[in-house]
C-alpha cells in the first residue's frame, strides 16, 4: 500500500502501535513472570493493565475514523522483543535479569512515546480532536510508565551484581 499523505500515514502508524500494544501485553506478563524483585514485577503487571486500556483507545480511534482495527506488523517493536530474549536465552542471574528487564521496559516506553507523541501530532493536525485526546491520553501513561520505570533503576540496589 503506498502512504502518500497524513491519513494514509495516520492509518499506517495506527496500525503499527496496535500491533505493538498487542505484543507488549505478553511480553509484560512474561517480565513480570521472570523479575526476581516484586516491586519491579508490580510495575510490569500495573502497565500490563494500563497497555489494555491503550488498545481500547486505539480501537476507539480506528471507530472514528471509520476503519477497522488492523495490525499492521512493528518491526520496531519485534526488534526488541528478539534483542531481549537474546539476553533471556543467556540465562542470566536473576539480578541481571532484572536489570535487563527494566532496561527492556525502558526501551519500548521510549518507542511506545515517540509513536504515540507523532500520532497525537497528524491527530491534530488532521483536525481529528477526539482521536487526538485519547492518543495523548496514551502518550502521557506511556511517560509516565517511563518515569516510574526509571525510578526503579534508580533504586535498584546493583551491589549483587557489581561484586560478581
Amino acid at each position: 500500500m503506498a502512504v502518500n499523505s497524513a491519513q494514509e500515514l495516520f492509518e499506517h502508524e495506527l496500525e503499527d502501535i496496535y500491533y505493538a500494544e498487542h505484543e507488549l501485553l505478553d511480553v509484560l506478563d512474561e517480565l513480570a513472570e521472570q523479575t526476581e524483585h516484586e516491586e519491579i514485577a508490580q510495575a510490569f503487571e500495573e502497565h500490563r493493565e494500563e497497555t489494555r486500556g491503550h488498545i481500547e483507545r486505539v480501537e476507539q480511534v480506528f471507530e472514528m475514523i471509520g476503519e477497522p482495527p488492523e495490525e499492521e506488523e512493528c518491526e520496531g517493536i519485534q526488534g526488541l522483543i528478539e534483542e531481549h530474549q537474546e539476553m533471556v536465552d543467556m540465562d542470566p542471574d536473576p539480578d541481571v535479569l532484572d536489570v535487563a528487564n527494566l532496561t527492556a521496559a525502558q526501551k519500548t516506553e521510549h518507542y511506545e512515546i515517540a509513536a504515540y507523541g507523532n500520532l497525537a501530532l497528524l491527530a491534530d493536525r488532521l483536525g481529528m480532536d477526539e482521536a487526538g485526546d485519547l492518543l495523548h491520553e496514551n502518550l502521557e501513561e506511556e511517560e509516565e510508565a517511563l518515569e516510574k520505570l526509571k525510578d526503579l533503576t534508580d533504586q535498584y540496589d546493583y551491589q549483587p551484581i557489581l561484586a560478581a
